[in-house]
């Protein structure tokens, strides 16, 4: 209690009781790989906000020599994307180094608002094994991956790849078998989805009709849906701006394979053009996180709570601190529903948040803990519209003419 030595009115401020938990940035990319100048800020993260910016810091010089990261970046901006992080692992490079010092992929540790992680020039086994593993231990984004270029059996798009299979023909530790079955696929993960196939595009830098990667462009896509409906909005029926054809034209049966093994399709359509045709992530396919949207939903939920409530580390665990919880939290998801990221007529229906005697117990009480169960209803997309048609004579009578 403050000390007050003369009679009169004093009005003190106190903090209110409720400490709202705000909604996290979901957009922000980070594009690892060789810029087109080799020597530019090469293993420093650097924050990118327009193309002009880009050129400046990674393609001085009179004639730049365009690169995979460069159309990333380019096309990450032009499909919606406001910034980046870019890592220039220089000429030579690799995605991850083997000494103490941080390189390539490590670098990206330290940037928490990374939510979207592509290495768009890189798209052997052992870099897709990269991407996902840094995705996985981070818990914070998901990795795009890429094919390599120049696939003409999709088949070989279902099946895992090893490392064997990011080598030539001939390399040691592969038999030299052109009988030996291709492999494209990475491995099964929750927080990485691999997009087919690579696009063709005008080059920013050059001006010339070029194939690339669909990284880049697909990472614009999910920061455009991010901020035009939500990070619960699947990013797929979607536009691919700057796309002008695709290296493959995929059919529908060769989709119908695809689609299961949790290979996201560019398409296009007649009268529409190229479109996103897919949103899964590389999950198992009856793994409740095999669509995009509920994977990355949940991140930016998980995250938002653990930011807001940092508050509350090192407050009495007691009653109070269980109700200031369920309060707070409880309102933070009520605002999630509201705007229909979350499945029920009710927040009731939605999702649910227990915080009391039984989930913190004296044992866990004892060992500093405080422990909250949150459960969430999470809207899964359409991703099959089925109309059954049948005839029908409306009622009406029919009349013979004739005899």
């Amino acid at each position: 209690m403050p000390h007050y030595f003369s009679p009169g009115i004093y009005v003190e401020e106190v903090p209110g009781g409720s400490h709202p938990i705000g909604p996290i940035g979901t957009s922000t990319a980070a594009f690892v790989g060789v810029a087109p100048d080799r020597t530019a800020h090469v293993d420093r993260a650097v924050p990118v906000n327009s193309w002009s910016e880009f050129l400046r810091l990674y393609a001085s010089g009179e004639r730049p020599e365009s690169t995979p990261l460069a159309r990333a970046v380019f096309g990450f901006l032009d499909n919606g994307g406001t910034r980046c992080w870019v890592v220039n692992v220089g000429e030579g490079g690799q995605l991850t180094g083997s000494g103490r010092r941080r390189t390539g992929l490590q670098l990206l540790e330290a940037v928490d608002e990374v939510a979207i992680l592509a290495a768009p020039g890189f798209h052997d086994p052992v870099s897709h094994e990269a991407l996902l593993a840094t995705a996985e231990r981070l818990r914070t984004m998901v990795a795009i991956c890429d094919p390599p270029p120049g696939v003409d059996d999709v088949s070989a798009l279902t099946r895992v790849a090893t490392a064997r299979d990011g080598k030539p023909a001939g390399s040691a530790g592969k038999p030299d078998d052109d009988q030996t079955p291709k492999a494209y696929r990475p491995r099964q993960s929750d927080f990485g989805a691999f997009y087919f196939p690579w696009l063709r595009v005008r080059d920013p830098i050059n001006g010339e009709l070029v194939a690339t990667p669909p990284s880049g462009h697909m990472a614009g896509i999910w920061a455009r849906t991010d901020a035009l409906r939500g990070v619960h909005k699947a990013p797929a029926n979607e536009p691919v701006r700057g796309a002008v054809d695709l290296e493959y034209l995929v059919t529908r049966p060769e989709h119908d394979v695809l689609n299961p093994k949790g290979v996201n399709v560019i398409r296009y359509f007649a009268g529409e053009g190229i479109r996103v045709w897919g949103a899964r992530t590389l999950a198992a396919e009856a793994g409740e996180w095999r669509y995009l949207n509920v994977r990355r939903l949940s991140i930016s939920i998980e995250q938002a709570i653990a930011n807001g409530t940092r508050w509350m580390v090192f407050e009495p665990n007691d009653f109070s601190l269980w109700r200031s919880i369920r309060r707070d939290i409880g309102a933070f998801l009520t605002r999630v529903w509201r705007d229909g990221a979350l499945l029920g007529r009710t927040p009731e229906e939605a999702f649910f948040v227990k915080c009391d005697e039984e989930t913190n117990p004296a044992d866990v009480r004892d060992a500093g803990m405080v422990v909250a169960h949150i459960g969430i209803a999470v809207v899964k997309p359409a991703e099959f519209v089925v109309f059954k048609l049948s005839q029908w004579a409306g009622g009406a009578e029919t009349e013979t003419i004739g005899g």
